[in-house]
């Protein structure tokens, strides 16, 4: 199977096409439409939980929408298609008609930039398309947008574990196939400093960052001299840039000597060494040990990178581990923790605990034939998933402090300058809160036009602008938000006329 058709406009689901073919016979295929994409809960990793998440994937989207195209080879691979009875399940004047269209000429999007915070049941992404092409673009812009969101949320949380310390993504090997590029980029916007990844890191103009593997020892343990000539070898390759993985043997016993001896010869040729690499036992015993020994040598400051399935939680414990242990061999605590590098991979690539991203998209308004716009409501028992109707807008408010303390849904074209503004739950009834004009430093719309009419409009720059939006946001969310266990809930509110829009279309829909 040629790459077009797993990677262009047929990287969609099968009902997607279903769905556009039934719209096509309706005669409702240009049918102006808008569908937001949000989601429903935060990662939750079970023994821990984000209050918050990170936006990511939209500009691996855009490309994609900008390559996609309904050809000829996907009209045929359609064409092969049979129904239940035999015949064609795609009728070739449909097929026709999508080829005439071509591509994602005519849509529109708005979104909340990459590196942004996002949270719940707010809208991150809005297409307004004709119903057919805002249709087909669902399973790509999810499969885009939610797995970027889910890596990137999880690197926020490690990289605020290692608070300030530098944190690798080193998980290309445990990825999910082709997928570990999507999770390098989204690492790095979630604030690793670096990636192991060469391709995708050249790609974005980033060096890759990596050490050497257990290996490399190995192989000189058996033919070549043993860990020390394995140790000598790697500094003669790389003398300027000399890291070394000292627990192939013995941690403490042979690797940190062996290390340190060759240490020593680099100093003597005028090269000064970068420092060690643990990835088994005790990460944070053995690190305050390692330092005791640098630094009694005359190596002090060199950093020790410590892997091995880390996450936050395992990140935080380390950190409170060194604090406690360091003391007792005369190391300053503050210094110890400043030459930690953590090398996180397979627990973040994978967003272990919670493998995926509650993202949905849903239509929210259509065009009746006389240009109106109609809202469209998706009612069910679970309030969580009951849909927010019309087109809207979506905005964050600042508190005296200049704090986010909320992001707020509104109708589009709702002033959101008038105090006090009236913020209201989405789903309880009477609870909500009026803030006055004390109470509001800033208000800020979050949603930004991206494509027009198939033109992209906005360059939101690479991952260095991305990572910048996600410390600004970070920097204005309280703690309790951004605490690893048992976060704070942050609000996300509705205005009063939005509301009222909701709760009458539910009742028109209950009455009949």
């Amino acid at each position: 199977m040629r790459n077009v058709l797993t990677t262009g406009i047929l990287f969609t689901d099968h009902y997607q096409l279903t769905m556009a073919q039934l719209y096509f016979r309706a005669g409702l295929g240009d049918r102006p439409a808008r569908f937001e994409h949000t989601f429903r809960a935060y990662p939750d990793y079970g023994t821990h939980q984000a209050g918050y998440a990170i936006a990511a994937g939209l500009g691996p989207f855009v490309d994609w929408m900008e390559t996609a195209r309904f050809d000829d080879e996907a009209a045929d691979a359609l064409r092969s298609l049979r129904s239940g009875d035999g015949g064609a399940l795609f009728e070739d004047d449909f097929l026709d008609w999508m080829q005439q269209i071509g591509g994602f000429g005519d849509v529109s999007l708005s979104a909340v930039p990459e590196g942004r915070v996002v949270h719940r049941n707010t809208p991150i992404a809005v297409v307004e398309a004709p119903l057919v092409m805002a249709q087909l673009l669902e399973s790509s812009l999810l499969n885009h947008l939610n797995y970027a969101a889910l890596i990137a949320t999880k690197a926020s949380r490690v990289v605020e574990a290692a608070h300030g310390g530098s944190v690798l993504e080193f998980g290309l090997r445990r990825a999910h196939g082709f997928g570990g590029n999507g999770a390098s980029r989204s690492a790095l916007i979630g604030g690793a400093e670096f990636s192991s990844n060469v391709g995708l890191s050249h790609e974005l103009g980033i060096p890759s960052k990596g050490t050497h593997g257990h290996s490399m020892v190995q192989v000189f343990m058996a033919i070549a001299g043993g860990e020390l000539e394995a140790f000598r070898a790697y500094a003669d390759a790389y003398p300027d840039d000399c890291l070394l993985l000292v627990d192939t043997i013995n941690t403490l016993e042979s690797g940190v000597p062996n290390a340190i001896r060759v240490f020593e010869e680099l100093k003597g040729r005028g090269h000064r060494p970068v420092g060690i690499r643990l990835d088994s036992g005790d990460l944070a015993h053995l690190a305050v040990r390692s330092a005791a020994l640098l630094d009694a040598a005359g190596f002090a400051g060199t950093s020790i990178v410590l892997s091995s399935q880390l996450d936050e939680l395992t990140i935080w414990q380390i950190r409170n581990q060194v604090a406690e242990e360091a003391p007792r061999y005369g190391l300053d605590v503050d210094q110890m923790l400043s030459r930690l590098v953590y090398g996180v991979g397979s627990r973040m690539v994978t967003s272990d605990g919670d493998p995926s991203f509650d993202g949905v998209y849903k239509a929210v308004a259509v065009r009746d034939a006389a240009g109106a716009w109609q809202p469209a409501i998706k009612i069910s028992d679970s309030p969580d998933k009951l849909a927010l109707p019309g087109v809207k807008s979506l905005w964050r408010v600042y508190d005296e402090r200049g704090i986010a303390t909320a992001d707020v849904i509104t109708l589009e074209g709702e002033d959101m300058e008038r105090r006090p503004l009236e913020v209201l739950h989405p789903t309880r009834p009477g609870v909500g809160r009026s803030l006055d004009v004390s109470q509001v430093s800033a208000v800020e719309p979050l949603l930004e036009p991206v494509v027009e009419n198939g033109r992209r409009v906005a360059d939101f720059g690479g991952i260095v602008e991305a990572r910048s939006r996600r410390i600004a946001d970070l920097d204005r969310l309280d703690a309790g938000v951004r605490r690893l266990v048992n976060p704070h809930t942050y609000h996300v509110s509705v205005t009063r006329p939005l509301l009222e829009l909701k709760q009458s279309l539910i009742e028109a829909h209950r009455a009949g």
